[in-house]
């Protein structure tokens, strides 16, 4: 039965293979610029092709094989199971690994919490940090094309190792002809080559992993890469990305507006595959030995990165949606302010401004009304808001427990710190059981949710792992932010929305009544803070 399926497997992937090969090869030729491009895509894809085939069958076949003929909820099959998802986890790595581009995006899309641990541990890590490097040949080949020159020549100073890479691509430490220290962003040369045939490739292997697993339905992924790489690819557009969003700050959340910051973009030497900004010194947000040695709290930087995300979730609508530990920078506040304890205020310094998404008015204020029913432990609130998102009233509850990483019981219990994530074995051991257990209706939620949401659920997986980082779990004070702004969004958007007197009394009464509400919660943290004092 398991070399049927396997045979059924191999047969779908060649079909699909062939198609592509031959319909993918005609169609990079006829776009690309140069005969030299076309034989270099006619020869990469291929290639490609092949290993992406190879690794889904034997994926699936791994499964299938390994968990034949194992009671669905036995020790052994989920002994089995935990061996196969890792075995098949470190297949997609290497996989990405070789490919690039593209297929690191797709494995920092599996590294996040909805798929199981063995996935979330393999790809988290080795996709942030061990992207493929471009050579100092490649570098010049964009300048000389973006520029017409290339870097010595543009720049004072150019360093020609990098001092990180990514997916998309490198950045390099340079200094202008007037003495400027800046960070010169470089595109991978082949993103630009073979990022097309890249879409198709990666939709063929998430198509069929569907069709040989229908529980595995990650095709939203497809329509969201086809979306947002392109933007991605385009560095004036992350270049106008950042300075829209201190904007925001600016002009709708100005209390914070000092705490937060992005480079200053030198546009006279940024394209759309070269960006040049002002170089940031700082200490990476996950790098707490380093944050403490600058005489910053660890506490006090959770606190800053909650809020600066709460305000562009539930006021700005416009949302930096990769903020893992290697796009946000801290550092002394420049006006050298501190807190009553004579420790230095931090400032966040948000890097990377390629992924951005828009919520919409109605999509804001119900994500904000359900963050808010969440923090206050409100089950109708909770259910009539995650319905209006689109989970539908059977999979409410397993959203609000993606959201909050705890089981419906937790997520109701009506004391104080219910939200807070210890971080301990017990809660690892429970979120792997349910990535695990409901798969499927995983699967399905994901399908039924805009994709504007499935992104705020990366973002805060990102800002969780943040979280774990700087205080070993989460606080009650990052659970107090997000309640306060949250509440705070909706009410400003009901009192936009309430045109009669009648109407707007209500929104007062509501007004105060949450004002009470957080003031117990207020209270509820000091009281924590002396009790830690005194017993610390």
């Amino acid at each position: 039965m398991a070399t049927r399926s396997l045979l059924r497997t191999r047969g779908k992937l060649a079909v699909a293979a062939t198609a592509l090969l031959t319909g993918g090869a005609a169609a990079t030729v006829a776009t690309s610029e140069d005969p030299a491009t076309a034989l270099k895509l006619c020869t990469a894809v291929p290639v490609r092709l092949y290993r992406d085939t190879v690794t889904a069958a034997s994926i699936a076949f791994d499964y299938e094989y390994s968990l034949w003929g194992l009671m669905e909820g036995s020790v052994e099959r989920a002994k089995v199971k935990h061996e196969v998802h890792l075995r098949s986890a470190r297949k997609l790595q290497e996989l990405c690994f070789k490919n690039g581009g593209i297929y690191i995006k797709l494995g920092q899309h599996l590294g996040i919490s909805l798929v199981p641990e063995e996935y979330v541990q393999t790809m988290r890590e080795s996709m942030l940090n061990k992207c493929p490097v471009s050579s100092y040949d490649q570098v010049c080949e964009v300048f000389k094309k973006e520029l017409g020159e290339t870097p010595d020549k543009i720049f004072e100073e150019f360093d020609p190792v990098p001092i990180a890479s990514a997916s998309l691509a490198q950045v390099h430490v340079a200094r202008t002809h007037d003495g400027q220290k800046v960070a010169v962003k470089v595109q991978h040369t082949h993103m630009t080559d073979t990022a097309t045939a890249d879409r198709a490739t990666v939709e063929v292997i998430v198509n069929t992993l569907h069709s040989v697993f229908p529980s595995f339905d990650y095709r939203w992924l497809i329509d969201e890469i086809r979306e947002s790489l392109p933007k991605e690819l385009d560095f004036l557009v992350e270049a106008k990305n950042s300075e829209k969003c201190l904007e925001n700050f600016r002009k709708l959340s100005p209390h914070i507006a000092g705490y937060v910051y992005a480079p200053k973009v030198h546009w006279n030497l940024s394209t759309s595959k070269l960006l040049t900004m002002e170089f940031m010194d700082g200490a990476h947000v996950n790098d707490v030995k380093t944050i403490q040695k600058l005489g910053i709290q660890p506490n006090e930087v959770a606190t800053l990165v909650s809020q600066a995300f709460a305000e562009m979730m539930f006021r700005h609508g416009f949302v930096h949606c990769d903020p893992h530990a290697a796009n946000l920078i801290v550092r002394p506040l420049p006006s050298g302010k501190r807190t009553i304890l004579g420790k230095r205020k931090p400032q966040l310094v948000l890097l990377d401004h390629g992924l951005y998404k828009e919520l919409d008015f109605t999509t804001r204020f119900n994500y904000a009304a359900l963050w808010k029913a969440l923090i206050f432990s409100d089950a109708n609130g909770i259910k009539e808001n995650s319905v209006r998102l689109g989970a539908g009233e059977d999979l409410y509850a397993l959203f609000a427990a993606i959201l909050t990483m705890k089981p419906w019981n937790r997520i109701v219990d009506p004391s104080v710190d219910h939200l807070v994530i210890k971080g301990d074995d017990m809660e690892r051991s429970e979120r792997q059981m349910y990535a695990s257990q409901f798969f499927p209706q995983i699967s399905e939620l994901l399908r039924r949710l805009p994709r504007v949401i499935l992104l705020m659920l990366k973002t805060n997986d990102c800002l969780r792992s943040v979280n774990s980082c700087l205080l070993q779990g989460s606080s009650l004070e990052t659970f107090f932010i997000i309640g306060k702004v949250s509440s705070e969004a909706v009410i400003e958007a009901k009192k936009l929305q309430r045109k009669s007197l009648l109407s707007r009394l209500d929104v007062l009464l509501e007004e105060i009544l949450l004002e009470v509400r957080l003031l117990g919660m207020q209270i509820a943290l000091w009281l924590l803070h002396l009790r830690r004092a005194l017993t610390g």
